[in-house]
């Protein structure tokens, strides 16, 4: 599964590569995430509840920032285990660049689930995933007005 896109922050590039790398504005923005600590340099062990079609699952995860460029750009390394809901892992590419007074964050992710959300069909999970990412972006872009008003 691949989801791309781009988002306008109404942020500076400083506040907004701030705000990616505070577990609390995450935490918040994220629907479902119950949780979301950091255990180690540039790494994060995250509780998310979801649903997925008919699946309801608590997914217990680990993400890992690399490559970083500060300001710039970071990849996420992602995996997470939901019982026998299944697991999903993969990866995304987040790049910042100013776009005014604002800074245009483009992203690629790809994305790999198993178990009893795969068989629930590759159409409904990338749904869900996409529905996931919209609402992560809107709680942010809201997040991010607020601070920069």
């Amino acid at each position: 599964m691949n989801l791309q896109g781009e988002r306008r922050i109404p942020a500076s590039v400083e506040q907004t590569w701030t705000a990616l790398n505070d577990p609390e504005t995450l935490k918040a923005c994220i629907t479902g995430c119950e949780s979301l600590e950091q255990t180690g340099d540039n790494e994060y062990l995250a509780v998310l509840g979801l649903k997925i079609g008919p699946v309801n699952a608590k997914f217990k995860g680990k993400l890992q920032l690399t490559d970083i460029v500060p300001q710039e750009s970071y990849r996420i390394n992602f995996e997470g285990q939901g019982g026998v809901a299944g697991f999903g892992k993969g990866h995304a590419e987040v790049k910042l660049s100013p776009e005014g007074e604002a800074t245009l964050l483009k992203y690629d992710a790809q994305a790999q689930v198993g178990g009893k959300i795969a068989q629930i069909g590759s159409r409904l999970v990338a749904s869900a995933a996409a529905k996931v990412s919209d609402s992560f972006f809107k709680a942010f872009e809201t997040k991010m007005a607020g601070l920069s008003s």
